[in-house]
């Protein structure tokens, strides 16, 4: 297979990859609140984060040792989309299903869903390898399609009605797939068509001479960090922010649906998934702008700049409403995601990469992970949730009340932590640790 051919193997797998993901990630939040169960939104996400602590460390291992990259991917996500497949059809059978069910079935979709991105980017790159390619330079290109896919399936459902029709307004919301069980059929569909494509792609053998230790495979040993105390505060700080990563996915949605009571005609209420997508629109273009960001300020500045960000995307849903001119407060607010999500997210994972010796750099990726995704993400879910139950309430399958103390608490927050960062995280001169440099 010659390299241009490749490249577009692993752009349709990039795509399918996250378009299985946006199908229902920003856009759970309204069906879970119509089917019984909203005030279980922020534990929906949190799971998430739970079966990130562990299941892509068990899934690395099975794929260093037993089965290759491309073909677990492949098998993660049939179960994922089966799975899946499983949660429409209890929407099928009942518009309040069983909430224990629902949420079991849910855990074990994501527990084999949330291992795949990390599976996709290690099939990637042997693939880019194999051929000959640089990943620095090849990779990024191919994963922007990965954006690409997430938005696409986000648009569909929520255009896609169960008339079989597309539009921007319905009257009738029970029929569109962003306030429906349908848009669980279609991350499904898309797992599965993920499964049958993996199976084709080229071999990525396994390397039989690895003789890492489970302890070294789960990551343990990266936590000797800990022991630089620049390296500390960062991750600290990294697990500190982390907690807003799934907040807005979680409730975003909810929020600009709810105005519907009091702006039935307003074009972003009724299309409040569409909305929300021009965050990750802003998100694959603020992409490229970390390499300059990073070389002219470094990654105190980035960092604090990303901080800055959340304080705004909060703020701005604070602020604004569905109508001209608040709508505008709404755009910025997604506009600004890019920023908040990609300055911390991609340019942390850059900042470990190149600060960490060559040795426990896999095991130090693997702890920044954990402590954004996993630990801080879980914490920061299940607070949020904790706070939006206090102020809002579910009526008429709306999730309405003081929705302005809630992001305006949300903002306080990302605030301190901005001004903690700011005051105890020193950057100076790297000078080299046995581990890290200083």
């Amino acid at each position: 297979m010659n390299q241009s051919a490749l490249k577009v193997r692993l752009i349709i797998m990039n795509f399918l990859e996250f378009a299985v993901w946006g199908a229902y990630l920003t856009s759970m939040g309204n069906y879970l609140g119509k089917a019984g169960m909203g005030d279980y939104i922020s534990w929906f996400y949190a799971i998430q984060g739970i079966v990130s602590i562990f299941m892509p460390t068990l899934m690395g291992i099975v794929a260093d040792r037993y089965v290759q990259p491309q073909r677990l991917l492949g098998i993660c996500h049939l179960i994922a989309g089966v799975f899946m497949i499983g949660l429409c059809a209890m929407g099928m059978e009942s518009s309040q299903p069983d909430a224990a069910t629902f949420i079991t079935l849910y855990t074990i979709s994501v527990a084999f869903y949330m291992p795949t991105l990390a599976l996709s980017n290690t099939t990637a790159f042997t693939l880019l390898k194999n051929h000959g390619m640089d990943t620095v330079k090849d990779f990024p290109p191919i994963r922007v399609f990965g954006t690409v896919g997430f938005i696409a399936t986000m648009w569909f459902v929520n255009c896609a009605t169960t008339s079989g029709t597309f539009g921007f307004t319905l009257a009738d919301d029970a029929m569109k797939f962003q306030y429906t069980h349908m848009q669980f059929l279609v991350s499904g569909i898309l797992g599965v068509v993920l499964f049958i494509y993996c199976m084709t792609l080229p071999q990525c053998k396994l390397e039989t001479s690895n003789n890492k230790s489970l302890y070294d495979a789960f990551g343990l040993d990266a936590f000797k960090l800990f022991k630089t105390r620049r390296m500390a505060l960062f991750f600290i700080f990294s697990c500190l922010l982390g907690m807003s990563l799934q907040v807005t996915n979680g409730y975003a949605t909810p929020f600009i649906t709810h105005f519907k009571l009091s702006y039935p005609d307003s074009f972003a209420a009724n299309n409040a998934t569409l909305l929300v997508s021009i965050s990750q629109v802003a998100e694959a273009v603020c992409i490229l702008f970390i390499p300059f960001f990073l070389r002219r300020y470094g990654i105190k500045i980035v960092m604090l700049i990303a901080m800055l960000a959340w304080v705004m995307r909060f703020g701005f849903f604070g602020l604004g409403n569905p109508v001209f001119p608040g709508v505008i407060l709404f755009i910025l607010s997604c506009l600004v995601y890019g920023v908040a999500f990609d300055f911390f997210n991609v340019s942390g994972g850059l900042f470990v990469d190149k600060e960490c010796d060559s040795k426990v750099r896999a095991s130090a990726q693997g702890l920044f992970m954990l402590m954004t995704n996993g630990l801080g993400a879980t914490i920061g879910t299940l607070l949020a949730g904790e706070v939006i139950n206090h102020y809002c309430h579910w009526e008429n399958n709306y999730l309405t009340g003081d929705w302005q103390s809630c992001w305006f608490i949300f903002a306080g927050y990302a605030f301190v932590v901005l001004l903690l960062f700011a005051i105890a995280f020193k950057e100076h001169k790297p000078q080299h640790d046995d581990n890290c440099e200083k």
